[in-house]
């Protein structure tokens, strides 16, 4: 018995009847939920503070984030990834996540956003 083939965006139709197409997993949704992710020391998300250098998402919703910390010795360093992968996992057509934290380039204030300098009196 062959597999039904299926077309980018489109259901299939299956014995049991049609199927769903796949969820499309979109950038703005993985960087809403990003920005739900908070640094427990500083009041500002670690998208807006710059730790996210890269969000790649595959055909097959995987998504791939590499991001870094402020610093190696940050106490939040386990935590962080962990609370990312878990808010990326629920955004709808994510089938996979990988959080990679790179150091390199490694992170300084200028990668902050200007919402990020103003809300901690950075400018």
């Amino acid at each position: 018995m062959s597999e039904t083939p299926t077309l980018p965006n489109h259901g299939a139709w299956t014995p049991d009847g049609p199927t769903e197409p796949p969820v499309k997993v979109h950038e703005d949704a993985v960087i809403a939920v990003l920005k739900t992710v908070f640094d427990p020391e500083i009041p500002v998300d670690i998208y807006e503070l710059g730790l996210i250098y890269a969000v790649e998402i595959g055909d097959d919703g995987h998504v791939k984030v590499e991001m870094t910390l402020t610093t190696p010795s940050c106490p939040s360093a386990q935590e962080l990834p962990n609370q990312a992968e878990e808010a990326v996992r629920a955004v709808p057509g994510v089938t996979d996540v990988t959080v990679e934290v790179v150091w390199d380039p490694p992170w300084d204030q200028s990668r902050m956003s200007e919402d990020a300098r103003l809300a901690l009196n950075m400018y």
